[in-house]
């Protein structure tokens, strides 16, 4: 065979294997889907359960979902507890929109659905919450200390702790969020500091997660291991499972296997002509290219920063953070795409392409992160927002499709290195001129990543219109899927 078509063979393999591997990871669980009062909600447990097992109710953070905490659903039920998840108001499938952060409506619908489960023992209640939902379990736990056993606060925010409640706290923070390492130290002291008294209650430990931040931290096994064994502790329980949560190896594998899977079939595709500025070697093209992507985001960011004066920024379009980050995209996008204009007018063979991109992206993206860490499908709410979203994108790849065709390696690697530089010196910038914007600080790792997928892609199709638009459909639908919806709608 040729090389081309091994790759397309491995690709596809990998691609069954992802999904084996994701799949088998339910093994002994049943992993059931439920919507009570408008919360979306899924409940895993051991499927061989025991009678009167221990509950977990597990809260995940801002911009987060229920999918986001399924490694800690999987080891603990794995380790024979029964876990409850949930979408907070504005989060994930949850429809109705973030108003006040009035958490606790839901958090009460998910304790009521999970004590209505026949094999879970109402008198051994646990919590466990990352970030805003950390707040979210211990404000709980303090409020009703009777009725939660444990609590477990991962990068955790702020709670009115105090030696006697919660009961048997414990925190988590990777060694990479200094600011939640903080708050974690704080909370540990007004708690009475470290204690392993769990038979009364007072057990307090605070457990630093190596080389993790805010987001990876979720998927770290040591963190979920961590959480085993303190409600184990406070259980009394005696732990032989030896669950280790890999799904999310599995989704890179996927991932990995959809992008070789693009590069083995790019070949096959009908070459579109080149077409676009003339991007040669010539020194004022290259001051106009590079020196336009600088300006790109203290224009953005001065604009905000301007329009922020007139309205609430945080909920620019309906969505939290999301919406003003769509903005800033569009405002870069036009100021880097300013210096190379005009443009010529894509095809219809290019628009196509660019559709078809879109919908291998949006498979190989997002089809497995349903089912491992990320509400993938859009509900209604979201949906009508992906359309504005993805144009407001659209500008800054058609400048970072121009930049890139036609070059080589070298070139595209410069490009990447660039343009991850430029997002995240530019939004470190939005967040200092805009503190309201401060969650965006935690995303930062994610855009160099986000960045080399699409200049891989870039390189395989070689035509700026194609890119352009598969890619912004693409981001556009990130965005809708990844952040709150807002109460109130600012345009």
């Amino acid at each position: 065979m040729t090389p081309r078509r091994w790759a397309l063979v491995i690709a596809l393999f990998l691609i069954v294997l992802s999904w084996f591997g994701v799949v088998s990871a339910r093994t002994g669980l049943v992993v059931q889907p439920l919507e009570k009062e408008g919360v979306p909600m899924v409940y895993v447990a051991p499927q061989k359960v025991e009678e009167n097992v221990p509950g977990v109710l597990v809260a995940h953070g801002f911009a987060g979902s229920k999918q986001l905490m399924l490694g800690y659903a999987h080891v603990l039920a794995h380790g024979g507890y029964a876990v409850m998840l949930w979408d907070f108001d504005g989060h994930g499938g949850n429809s109705r929109r973030l108003e006040n952060f009035a958490l606790q409506r839901d958090l009460d619908v998910a304790t009521k659905t999970l004590l209505q489960q026949p094999e879970v023992d109402p008198a051994r209640l646990a919590l466990l919450g990352h970030s805003m939902g950390s707040g979210a379990v211990m404000a709980t736990s303090i409020r009703d200390p009777s009725r939660f056993a444990a609590t477990v606060a991962i990068s955790p925010t702020g709670a009115a702790v105090t030696p006697q409640t919660p009961r048997n706290l414990q925190l988590q923070a990777g060694s990479w969020e200094g600011g939640f390492v903080a708050n974690a130290e704080r909370l540990l002291k007004a708690a009475g500091g470290p204690n392993q008294n769990l038979a009364i209650g007072q057990g307090r430990s605070l457990v630093l997660i190596p080389k993790a931040e805010h987001i990876t931290i979720l998927f770290r096994h040591a963190s979920h291991r961590s959480a085993l064994q303190w409600l184990d502790a406070t259980f009394k329980r005696s732990q032989t499972s030896r669950y280790v949560d890999r799904r999310m190896l599995w989704y890179g594998l996927h991932l990995a296997a959809w992008l070789l899977l693009l590069g083995a079939i790019t070949p096959t595709l009908p070459r579109l002509p080149k077409s676009g500025p003339m991007l040669g070697p010539d020194i004022s093209w290259a001051i106009k290219r590079w020196g336009s992507l600088l300006l790109a985001p203290l224009v953005a960011g001065g604009s905000l920063m301007v329009m922020s004066q007139g309205i609430e920024i945080q909920s620019l379009g309906g969505l939290l953070v999301g919406g003003a980050l769509g903005i800033w995209f569009l405002l870069a996008g036009l100021t880097w795409l300013a210096a190379l204009w005009p443009l010529p007018r894509p095809t219809l063979q290019a628009v196509g392409l660019g559709l078809a991109l879109f919908g291998l992206l949006w498979v190989a993206f997002g089809a497995i992160a349903q089912v491992t860490w990320l509400q993938w499908w859009l509900v209604p709410a979201r949906l009508k927002l992906w359309p504005l979203l993805s144009l407001g994108c659209f500008p800054w790849f058609i400048a970072s499709g121009i930049v890139q065709q036609g070059v080589g390696l070298g070139s595209r690697i410069a490009w990447w290195f660039g343009q991850s530089v430029v997002l995240v010196g530019g939004l470190l910038f939005l967040v200092y001129l805009l503190p309201q914007l401060s969650f965006v600080f935690l995303l930062l790792p994610l855009f160099p990543l986000l960045m080399a997928m699409f200049t891989f892609v870039a390189a395989q199709l070689d035509s700026f219109w194609t890119y352009a638009i598969g890619s912004a459909l693409f981001f556009g639908w990130m965005l809708a899927a990844a952040f709150p919806l807002a109460g109130a709608i600012n345009f």
